[in-house]
């Protein structure tokens, strides 16, 4: 049995209410250059990252000159919703209290290095994690693993000994291949619970989760990736 000594953390959608805010980013980038971009083929890609979201929504790489463009567009755009992104519900409060109980926190995210301190200072949790990563240090971004395998390494744990907490089916699927367990949220908007196969349990939001915190000691110890039940 081995106990619970890191929780890997999404950002946008799990900490941070923004991944509509995302889409819309991409969606007036892209015709701020002359480009088709539709929200409803946008929105399903967020959790993504650039590095795969720009081909398919876009057509081309992310590494060309257009690429590169639409990005730093799309950056500019998002920083200026800043004001209107709200942390979710209980984020802080969950992190305080896994903090409390000893448990490091590492940040695992498709955003981009430049990215990261804005999203946690958005989130109001910058001061309660302990290790970043993110596309930068991963050759691809969700749904492979790379970046969930950068955030065991830098906490120095097992894969045994880890949780993520999420919010978009790539989540699940960078864990699951990480061999990391992971539970899910719903704040991120779009997906149905359906969608998250694969994931131990599903909660409203980090308040939630917090509400039924015994959850994530369960998980720690299970020895498959059967369902968590949550309390009624």
């Amino acid at each position: 049995m081995t106990k619970l000594r890191v929780v890997i953390l999404d950002i946008d959608g799990t900490l941070l209410l923004s991944n509509d805010a995302h889409a819309r980013a991409f969606v007036e980038a892209g015709k701020s250059l002359g480009l088709s971009a539709d929200i409803r083929s946008i929105r399903p890609l967020i959790g993504k990252g650039g590095d795969k979201l720009i081909p398919e929504a876009f057509g081309f790489d992310a590494e060309s000159e257009p690429g590169k463009k639409l990005q730093k567009a799309k950056d500019r755009m998002f920083r200026s919703y800043a004001g209107s992104l709200q942390p979710a519900p209980g984020a802080r409060e969950l992190l305080m209290r896994l903090r409390a109980d000893g448990i490091k926190l590492v940040v695992a995210t498709s955003a981009g290095k430049d990215d990261v301190t804005f999203l946690l200072d958005q989130a109001r949790v910058r001061d309660l994690i302990e290790g970043t990563t993110s596309s930068d240090d991963a050759d691809s971004s969700k749904p492979d693993p790379d970046i969930v395998q950068a955030a065991l390494r830098k906490s120095g744990e097992d894969a045994r000994a880890a949780i993520m907490i999420g919010d978009t089916p790539y989540d699940v699927e960078a864990a699951l291949r990480a061999d990391v367990h992971v539970i899910t949220v719903r704040c991120g908007g779009f997906w149905s619970d359906a969608d998250f196969r694969g994931s131990l349990s599903t909660f409203n939001d980090p308040g939630d989760i917090l509400a039924h915190y015994e959850i994530l000691s369960a998980a720690s110890t299970l020895q498959s990736k059967s369902q968590l039940k949550v309390p009624q």
